[in-house]
């Protein structure tokens, strides 16, 4: 029987990917300092994709980011997370992983902005970070994560507080100017990578179970 293509292994290296991607985001975020302009092509600007078909922007606005605490956040999250997390998956697959959840979660921003004609830039690696801490918390459901170095919280209570706190903050404050939708948008589609391409049901994980029976290393 054969294996669908979306299902097919990749094969099991480490080669420090996720440190790779916080050079990268580091270096893009200098370059942008240095030539302001450039920030506003790599960002996303839906009215733009459109009109001046810089589809790019789907993939650039993950390295794009605001201001020095933007960065800081997204790649504090993507080390402590993303290292472990490419632990069990292995370089290939965390990349393959990050860049799907997070080119995803900017095509499903970019369509409900564009729908709903809301003037915005989206930018920054928050969605794909999201998503690594999903998978953080189905690889490691026991960890404990220390909140502002004190208050211990279980990996996978931490990913539904984030989600109340993301859906409520939604709901309440749509021109806060950060992207809620999008962050939700990570933790949904990596759910999604988790059981369609791993075989991996997270909802088995956070009620206490393994989960396993997928694509498990």
């Amino acid at each position: 029987m054969s294996v669908p293509f979306y299902k097919k292994r990749l094969p099991f290296v480490y080669t420090n990917a996720a440190l790779t991607l916080i050079i990268i985001n580091v270096g893009v975020f200098f370059l942008n300092y240095a030539i302001p302009e450039t920030r506003v092509l790599l960002a996303m600007v839906p009215p733009w994709i459109v009109s001046r078909g810089y589809i790019w922007q789907f993939v650039t606005y993950m390295f794009t980011h605001a201001d020095m605490s933007h960065i800081l956040f997204n790649m504090l999250g993507l080390f402590f997370f993303g290292v472990q997390v490419e632990h069990r998956m292995g370089s290939y697959e965390f990349v393959l992983f990050y860049m799907v959840t997070g080119v995803l979660a900017g095509v499903f921003s970019f369509l409900v902005f564009y729908i709903s004609g809301t003037v915005t830039v989206l930018l920054g690696a928050s969605g794909a970070v999201f998503a690594v801490l999903l998978a953080f918390a189905i690889y490691y459901p026991d960890a404990r994560i220390f909140i502002m170095g004190i208050i211990p919280v279980k990996s996978t209570h931490l990913v539904i507080g984030y989600t109340a706190i993301e859906i409520f903050s939604q709901v309440v404050s749509v021109n806060s100017g950060i992207a809620h939708m999008t962050h939700l948008a990570g933790f949904g589609f990596a759910f999604l990578y988790f059981v369609l391409r791993l075989g991996i049901n997270p909802l088995d994980v956070f009620r206490g179970g393994s989960g396993r029976g997928g694509y498990w290393r």
